[in-house]
């Protein structure tokens, strides 16, 4: 496949797969037909009768399919920036903590409602990557397996917080925190996606305009100073912004483990290791991705099963896949 072919693909996929959810559904399922008559239905004002498919299709589907994009783009973004920033292919806001902090935080505003829940989730994602850093940096530098580590002691540690507000919250709030951190989108609504969309554009929006700077920070530090570049501000930006990004989206929808970490093997395999096409291919491939993913949990069964048990029964086989393809190079 030709590599204009591909990023061709980049901006059609998604549009194939945003009808074809449209079309899909758990109640009934819709023709292209259909769909185009309740589209010019929606915009005929001398219509006044309430058909239930076409609420069912722009107040449930609707918001449902937006949601679950952004989220997806969020974490393969921000999977794919981090391990360009740390120059490691394994790894992702889960493994640097943020994931775990960031959901410590919503589920704390959502017990205890003093903040709101995207700014309770920011705030303990930054708390949580800067405690894996601090915790893996020695002397002048830091090594990849010290920061791995360090990530899995910080996500344990607030996992293990996040039991403790599991285990002290009623009846009520206990199922629906459980419900949450398994990777939820049937509770998808437009207004989680009012709340979402602000910070993960923005976030994406930076990204793109900085994607070319992560080329340099690949190389390393010393080659990034050479051409003019200060690594550590620039690495502070895009941590922040992959932190706001990835707290606003297991914010909006839970926990959704191992997805910022397999979908920028999948875009490297494709497209290579620039990072100017990787990060559009990360928002293509990543929405895309855990579009077909929710397509799949939500039309299987009578009901639904949460995205976040899919992704880790999808993810696992593949990232073993690409462990054992790339052993060698992981090791070196």
């Amino acid at each position: 496949m030709s590599y204009h072919l591909k990023v061709t693909l980049l901006w059609i996929i998604p549009i194939l797969l945003f009808i074809g959810s449209l079309l899909l559904g758990s109640t009934t399922n819709l023709s292209v037909a259909d769909l185009f008559h309740y589209l010019m239905k929606s915009f005929d004002a001398t219509i006044l009768s309430v058909d239930p498919i076409e609420t069912i299709l722009w107040n449930v589907r609707l918001p449902r399919i937006i949601l679950t994009f952004l989220v997806g783009a969020a974490l393969a973004v921000s999977g794919g920036v981090l391990q360009a920033i740390f120059r490691n292919p394994i790894v992702d806001p889960f493994t640097l903590g943020i994931s775990s902090g960031a959901a410590f935080g919503a589920a704390l505003a959502m017990l205890f409602p003093f903040i709101s829940v995207n700014l309770s989730a920011f705030i303990f994602g930054i708390c949580a990557v800067a405690l894996t850093y601090t915790v893996s940096y020695a002397g002048s530098k830091t090594s990849l397996v010290s920061m791995v580590l360090s990530g899995i002691i910080v996500s344990g540690v607030f996992t293990a917080l996040l039991t403790l507000l599991q285990y002290l919250s009623d009846p009520y709030k206990l199922q629906a925190i459980v419900q949450w951190t398994m990777g939820n989108l049937h509770t998808a609504s437009w207004l989680k996606v009012q709340t979402a969309l602000g910070p993960i554009l923005i976030g994406l929006l930076i990204l793109i305009l900085l994607r070319w700077k992560l080329n340099l920070l690949a190389l390393g530090d010393h080659e990034a100073l050479a051409v003019g570049v200060n690594p550590k501000y620039i690495k502070l930006t895009l941590i922040c912004v992959t932190t706001m990004i990835t707290a606003s989206a297991v914010a909006a929808v839970g926990v959704i483990s191992l997805f910022g970490l397999i979908v920028p093997h999948i875009t490297r395999m494709l497209f290579g290791p620039n990072n100017s096409i990787g990060v559009w291919a990360n928002i293509s491939i990543g929405g895309s991705f855990l579009l077909l993913i929710d397509d799949f949990s939500r039309a299987i069964m009578p009901f639904e099963i949460p995205v976040g048990v899919f992704t880790m029964l999808i993810g696992a086989p593949i990232f073993i896949y690409l462990m054992k393809k790339n052993l060698n190079y992981w090791n070196s």
